[in-house]
Parts: structure tokens; C-alpha cells; sequence
């Protein structure tokens, strides 16, 4: 079961709202950018941190004693926290699809919208670089940021759109993508572009030594970790 704040996934999986969890004696609880509760931690057979954050997120901030295992999405991660505890690294998963150039000569700018993935900047690298389009496409995350920086470049050329849950739809929109973040737990933007011959022109911070692995590979890890 999937439990989450908000309702986008109650017609995606077998789920609920969060309010409606009770935890059992025979549940293995995986929690993600959340504090449960020392209580419901001790009911749980196997309880699991699975952090993809860094600075969002900062274990040595929390208790994590209780907690089985914490799963990190690449080593960098792991290194940056740097908490002494029983960890696994195992990477998301990055689906393949066909991608087709629109042959608009546009290019996307894709993820939150924020200082910290630095869209004005990816902006300003796609018009230099002789992109006559740019697609914003992500959920606004700072909007102090969004009204001071990128509403000023917005126009004709310059376009936003909200978050899209499509990622093949989402990429058919443009020709190549930018990609500027301050740093990347695991840069899923670049794995999904090479995984799927994307043009990916991205800042070296953003890059990680996360590792890309099948699908098939990442339950394997998943079940061995997880007991099963």
C-alpha cells in the first residue's frame, strides 16, 4: 500500500491517504521525507528510512537509531550525510521510451523550479546556446524565487508549464534539455536523457556517481534487503 498527504495517487496504485495508515506487527514500513513516530516504529516488523534528499533533508537533524536501514539513491548522497548507521545504496528506477525530436529547436528545463536546480540559469544557457524556445515544465518550489528571477524571462519564448506526470510526453516536447541544479542526490534528468538519446547539456555540480541499474537488478536488491 502507498500512503501519502496529498490524493494524486489514489487512481495511480493500491493506496490511501496518510491519516488512514495504523501500523501493524507484520508491516515493513519504507518512509520517505517524513518522521514517523518513535511509537509506530517499535509496532512495525522492519521499518526503512529511504532518504533521497541532501540539504532537504538532513539525517544527522533526526533520530535515526530506530530506523532498520536507511536507503540512499548513490554513494555521493550516502557521503554527504555521512551518519554511521546500517545503509543500502540502490538507485531509482529510469524508464525507457521512444523519444522524437519535435524539430522545434526548443529546449526543456525540467524538475522543481527553485534556486537551488538554478532554472534561470539552464534559461539563459538554452537562449545562449541558440535555442529559439524554452520549455519550463515543473512544480513551482520557491515562489519568492519564481516571481524575482524567472517571471521576467517568461514572454514568447520563454514558456512555463506545471509539473507533468507523463515523462515520455514531457520529453517529446523538446530537443534537447538543460540542466543546472546545485547538485543532484542522483541526476535522473541526465539518466533519463542517456538512457533514451536525449541531447542533455548540464553544470558539472549537478552531476553524481549514482549507478544505473535494471529493473530486474533493483528488486533483486530490494528483496534482499527488505528480507524477502
Amino acid at each position: 500500500m502507498f500512503y501519502g498527504p496529498h490524493r494524486w495517487h489514489l487512481n495511480k496504485c493500491e493506496g490511501a491517504l496518510l491519516d488512514d495508515y495504523s501500523p501493524t506487527p507484520d508491516d515493513i514500513l519504507i518512509t520517505h521525507f517524513m518522521q514517523v513516530s518513535l511509537e509506530d516504529i517499535e509496532i512495525v516488523k522492519q521499518h526503512i528510512l529511504s532518504c533521497h534528499e541532501t540539504n532537504l533533508f538532513p539525517l544527522k537533524d533526526f533520530e535515526i537509531l530506530p530506523y532498520d536501514f536507511i536507503h540512499f539513491v548513490s554513494n555521493s548522497q550516502k557521503e554527504w550525510h555521512g551518519v554511521d548507521h546500517p545503509s543500502v545504496v540502490i538507485p531509482p528506477v529510469i524508464d525507457r521510451f521512444e523519444w522524437v525530436s519535435p524539430r522545434k529547436n526548443r529546449a526543456g528545463i525540467f524538475g522543481s523550479v527553485d534556486a537551488h536546480k538554478q532554472t534561470h540559469v539552464s534559461i539563459l544557457r538554452a537562449l545562449e546556446s541558440g535555442y529559439e524556445e524554452v520549455y519550463i515544465i515543473g512544480s513551482q518550489t520557491d515562489p519568492k524565487y519564481f516571481e524575482q528571477l524567472i517571471t521576467p524571462l517568461l514572454g514568447e519564448t520563454v514558456k512555463y508549464f506545471s509539473h507533468m506526470n507523463d515523462r515520455k510526453n514531457m520529453y517529446n516536447k523538446v530537443d534537447a534539455v538543460f540542466h543546472s541544479s546545485e547538485r543532484e542526490t542522483f541526476n535522473l534528468i541526465k539518466a533519463e536523457c542517456n538512457l533514451n538519446g536525449i541531447p542533455y547539456y548540464g553544470l558539472s555540480s549537478a552531476d553524481s556517481d549514482g549507478e544505473m541499474l535494471e529493473k530486474k537488478e533493483i528488486l533483486e536488491k530490494w528483496k534482499q534487503n527488505l528480507k524477502l
